[in-house]
């Protein structure tokens, strides 16, 4: 995914990917709202918000309470978290409202601290006109009550949406039937609202126990904001406030005047010694949970009444009450993630487990009040249970849920789901959930129901010579040998009328040699590619798994797509009528993480997805000589909460495996429902993950999808697991597995705030890739989140202007020389200690490249940075191209500025990371975000007839505000791609990768190889901007690496004129020495303009648009 640039914005991106999180949903009080993405991957299924509660006349009306649901209003998302177009409209004033058409709310908001500064209201349905998150409307002033807000609503609304807020922090939020009143009161931390008249202040205790702004981090202690005054007037004294630790087994708790009753238990808790003013939790706790550093805490008594296997089962709440005056100073929920680590981790079997003929099931569940086992006979969801079991608790593990088949009885084949008896702080209820087992390996179709098979032993799960894969994979001899090909399954066959139809867009797709798609991946193979990327394999949510139930999109149109024109709105139309209905989706939507997507196999009810898995990845290996990397989403679940089908975790132990921020609310940066793998069965479960698809599926890397919201020891603790796996004792080699992913640094998690994350500054010296986004923006100008037209290094920034207003030809001169640093050390790996000389003759490092502190080049190692410039997020490269290169550039050149951006991402140290097409010309008709768009928009054609440019404006929800950019681009025939040319591109991709593969110094695997070796030339103040000379080579008095060749040049030219070297300092380096092209580009016949490179006495001259190599041989 493609990911912010330095320096990085608040808002990451997976391809222009801007997380949304929800402040709408069940009166924002909802631990579990989840936000749709904004920008994608958007939960199909979401439905307007239900959570929210009206207002009724003369009644406190609860928001807080009822099940999750996704709300859709956009301008309930703090923008943020939104794309950045979306919620740009400026407040408005009351006295701008038209009194022909609105009438006036009046909102009341009272905080027991007087502390009003900041504090403003964001109104959506119903007003007048929207606000904008970070500047809503201000209070007309304050009376005797609080604030007082003035909001214009428009006269026929039936409602108005609204939240108090002061940036982030969110104290108020309701939906006010306009149709009962106008007028609505509300107290902060309160989650009640009054329509009729203000509520008596002096009967509401402060607090909200749907809120979990306590914490539970160990046995010993519970964390808290330290207590504030119900007014500046009034000072608690730690001496005198009582603190109680409530417990209710049916959740009954509840908040009054007098303070938290119905608790079964109550329990006690002592001040510490140094009082709460000077408490600090103790380091072990703060290492663990940094986000709660600044919090106080309190003591459990430390005595036998301290029942922790019970409490934990519990609804709890803690009460802070002032002894003197009897007022309630805080009661809130508690989260519980940290005891439970400490109490109930657990390092043992988890799943099913096979001895002989018996099957052994554990769950860890350790809120659980109970468990029953489900067993089916039948994947059918409509049938009953042909058993139901009590499970018991292991007598050692208190955590851990049991049952057994014991000898007498056959599981094998059999279906089941968990039955958990469990508090969800979701719905603040204690639920029966009906869940799947988060260690499952094999499903029913659509994930509803584990069937029990044993893929380590069962034979009939082994495709042929399966245990001697490992001997007989393609290797490399190091990381920094690598070449990554993106690839999406369906993506691949969907559309190859060379492959028997029933096995388009499946697992078998792969082993159908002679088949174009087949044919064309072993061609690059063959040149030098050595890893191919699978977008998510696992079982996602968001494709139904039944063929015969999938729509498609020519059916609603009535007739053929092709017929429509380049630029009509006809083909995304039928596209999205049935967009959630058809075969299609990234698949970044985890459901189960140990079992393949059932919607690629030929069946998806059982063990057969196995099956055809293993001969995917086997033929990948043996016939294609490829290794498979698995693209892998651990930083967010699908669903959350107590019912649906989409939720597994979150069922079994809520609130356990979501990240939670301070008032109890699930994060969802990432899109929705952030896992939390801090905690250490979360982490746990990933490890298990990672190692149980190298051991059993032989996968030879893996590409983590926003890596940075996961924690570094998480992944340190795989890798360690995963090499330690060997040919002799697991069939695999783990030594030769790859990790890399997202890097980006943002939200809850940056800066490390919830524990060292796996974000691209801490990756330093793991051995762990990250995307370089440097690199990415560099080249092809601008970011994910800006304009498209905003040109870089190899799309025309200063020397071809486009005509979109990007500064003066000064200013303009200065960044592209900025830019070409930028691009120059990510060439020579992107190590943060290059030393380099910058554009103003300074000799530095790479960390300060393009500016001092700019962070540009961040890595210890080569292997630590992958290269790319196009990814499956965003517009592909081709697209990107079409928006940014000036009007008059021909297509043919246009095509080669597509050449000279892949030759940069193939010549520079490091990973090379090609996205599936950038070697075809391939369009998505200019779609930034085509992660539901169907086959239609996502087609790749390996016959190479077309590029799939101009087949429609693409989906109007996430490209409608460009299609009057987009459609005379897709309406000109001038710029669609004859085959000539895309077979010309599919050439030059092979060409360079063999290029990259004829010398080890293309593949250097140090710093200290690539500081003895790679220097530039055309540098400093008297450079010629845009242009960059690199020289790798083996001089005297470094080891030599290469037998062939002495010394490579390439030189990098993307501009339209012709540029020669003839620096001095080249001179001298190179009168006397004869380079020559290499012999890879003399050989060629595809590109005739490059042959036109000259390397004469001391001098080399490249024609433009061109990236030329030379050599000095031995």
């Amino acid at each position: 995914m493609t990911g912010p640039a330095v320096p990085q914005p608040v808002t990451s991106c997976c391809g222009g990917r801007v997380h949304a999180r929800t402040a709408c949903v069940n009166g924002g009080r909802n631990k579990y709202a989840v936000a749709p993405r904004s920008k994608l991957r958007m939960c199909p299924r979401s439905t307007p918000c239900n959570g929210c509660a009206s207002l009724t006349s003369g009644k406190a009306s609860s928001s807080c309470g009822s099940a999750a649901s996704t709300c859709t209003s956009r301008h309930s998302w703090p923008s943020k978290y939104q794309d950045l177009r979306e919620c740009r409209v400026a407040p408005l004033r009351a006295s701008e409202a038209d009194e022909g058409s609105s009438s006036t709310v009046k909102i009341h908001y009272h905080r027991p601290d007087e502390d009003y500064k900041g504090w403003t209201i964001h109104v959506w349905d119903g007003a007048v006109r929207a606000t904008e998150w970070e500047s809503g409307l201000a209070a007309s002033g304050i009376d005797q009550y609080g604030l007082c807000f003035l909001v214009p609503v428009l006269r026929d609304a039936p409602e108005l949406h609204f939240i108090v807020h002061r940036g982030d922090q969110q104290e108020a939020t309701g939906v006010l039937n306009l149709q009962e009143s106008h007028e609505a009161w509300m107290v902060a931390e309160s989650c009640q609202v009054w329509t009729s008249t203000a509520p008596d202040l002096a009967l509401i205790a402060a607090g909200d126990l749907s809120k979990a702004e306590a914490f539970w981090p160990g046995r010993e202690y519970i964390a808290f904001q330290r207590p504030v005054p119900t007014k500046p007037s009034t000072v608690h004294q730690s001496s005198n406030l009582a603190f109680y630790l409530h417990a209710s087994s049916t959740a009954s708790l509840e908040l009054t005047a007098q303070g938290v009753v119905n608790a079964e238990i109550t329990l006690p808790l002592d001040v510490p010694s140094g009082g709460l003013e000077g408490s600090q939790l103790p380091p072990h706790i703060l290492e663990k949970f940094p986000h709660i550093s600044s919090l106080g805490y309190v003591l459990l008594p430390r005595s036998s009444d301290v029942d922790i296997e019970r409490l934990v089962q519990c609804q709890l709440a803690l009460e802070v009450k002032d002894l003197n005056s009897g007022i309630i100073v805080r009661a809130t929920g508690v989260q519980i993630p940290g005891v439970l680590d400490e109490a109930f981790a657990y390092d043992g079997p988890l799943g099913a487990e096979f001895k002989d003929s018996e099957v052994d099931l554990r769950v860890w569940a350790p809120t659980a009040q109970s468990v029953n086992l489900l067993l089916f006979d039948s994947p059918d969801p409509r049938t009953s249970p042909v058993e139901v079991l009590a499970m018991t608790k292991d007598m050692l593990h208190k955590g851990v849920w049991c049952a057994s088949s014991g000898t007498s009885q056959n599981w094998n084949g059999l279906y089941y789901n968990y039955e958990v008896k469990v508090f969800s702080p979701a719905t603040m209820q204690i639920e029966t959930s009906i869940a799947t087992d988060p260690y499952s390996r094999s499903l029913s179709c659509n994930g509803l129901r584990t069937h029990i098979c044993d893929i380590a032993q069962d034979s009939n799960l082994f495709p042929a010579d399966w245990s001697r894969l490992g001997n007989v994979k393609p290797r490399v001899s190091a990381p920094s040998d690598i070449a990554i090909y993106e690839l999406h399954i369906r993506d691949f066959s969907a559309l190859d009328k060379t492959i028997p139809k029933a096995k388009r867009g499946t697992y078998a797709a792969f082993s159908e040699r002679g088949s174009a798609c087949v044919e064309h991946l072993k061609s690059i193979s063959d040149a030098g590619m050595t890893h191919v990327h699978l977008l998510p394999t696992f079982d996602y949510g968001t494709v139904n798994e039944r063929r015969e139930e999938w729509k498609y999109a020519e059916d609603v149109a009535g007739r053929p797509l092709e017929e429509f024109p380049a630029d009509s709105e006809e083909q995304q139309k039928a596209v999205f009528a049935v967009a959630d209905e058809d075969s299609f989706n990234w698949g970044y939507d985890p459901v189960h993480y140990g079992v393949p997507e059932g919607s690629y196999a030929s069946i998806p009810d059982g063990s057969t997805r196995i099956l055809e898995f293993r001969e995917m990845v086997s033929s990948i290996n043996r016939t294609l000589g490829l290794n498979v990397v698995m693209d892998v989403v651990y930083n967010h679940n699908l669903g959350s909460g107590p019912h649906g089908p989409h939720s597994v975790l979150d069922k079994i132990v809520p609130g356990y495996y979501l990240r939670r921020d301070l008032s109890g609310n699930v994060e969802a940066s990432t899109c929705m429902n952030n896992t939390a793998c801090e905690h250490a069965m979360m982490s746990r479960l990933i490890v298990d993950d990672l190692v149980h698809w190298v051991r059993d599926y032989k996968i030879d890397g893996f590409r983590f999808d926003l890596m940075g919201h996961l924690m570094l020891a998480t992944l340190q603790e795989a890798l360690t697991q995963i090499r330690s796996l060997t040919l002799e004792e697991d069939g695999v080699r783990g030594e030769d597995v790859y990790f890399y992913g997202e890097g980006w640094d943002f939200a809850e998690v940056a800066s490390s705030a919830r524990g060292v994350n796996a974000s691209q500054m801490n990756l330093y010296g793991t051995g762990i890739g990250s995307f370089n986004d440097r690199i990415r923006e560099g080249v092809n100008g601008g970011s994910p989140f800006g304009d498209p037209r905003v040109q870089g290094f190899a799309t025309g920034l200063y020397h071809l202007p486009n005509g979109f207003d990007q500064g003066t030809r000064e200013y303009l001169k200065g960044e592209l020389m900025g830019i070409g640093e930028k691009v120059m050390v990510a060439m020579a790996g992107n190590l943060r200690n290059y030393r380099f000389v910058n554009r103003y003759g300074d000799t530095v490092e790479g960390k300060d490249a393009f500016w001092e502190g700019s962070g540009s080049g961040y890595a210890a190692s080569p292997e630590e940075t992958v290269n790319y410039v196009s990814a499956h997020d965003n517009e592909t490269l081709f697209d990107t191209i079409m928006y940014k290169v000036a009007p008059t550039v021909t297509l043919a050149d246009r095509i080669r500025v597509n050449w000279t951006a892949m030759a940069i991402i193939a010549f520079s140290q490091g990973i090379p990371f090609f996205h599936a097409g950038d070697e075809i010309l391939r369009s998505k008709s200019l779609d930034r975000d085509s992660y539901n768009s169907s086959d239609w928009f996502n087609r790749l054609d390996f016959t190479y007839e077309t590029n799939n440019w101009g087949v429609g404006l693409p989906g109007e929800a996430k490209n409608g505000d460009k299609w009057d950019m987009m459609r005379p681009l897709l309406a000109d025939p001038a710029l669609k791609p004859s085959r000539e040319q895309i077979v010309a591109t599919v050439e030059h991709m092979k060409t360079i990768l063999s290029i990259r593969m004829s010398s080890p110094l293309f593949r250097l695997k140090s710093l200290q190889d690539i500081q003895d070796r790679v220097h530039f030339y055309n540098t400093g103040v008297n450079q010629y901007p845009g242009v960059i000379v690199m020289e790798v080579a083996d001089l005297q008095g470094v080891r030599q690496l290469d037998r062939r060749f002495q010394r490579i040049v390439v030189v990098v030219n993307p501009t339209p004129l012709e540029y020669c070297e003839e620096s001095e300092e080249f001179k001298e380096a190179y009168t006397g020495r004869k380079l020559e092209l290499h012999p890879s580009l003399i050989a060629q016949e595809y590109d005739s303009v490059i042959k036109r490179s000259l390397a004469g006495e001391g001098t080399v001259s490249v024609p433009g648009y061109t990236t030329a190599v030379f050599v000095e041989h031995r």
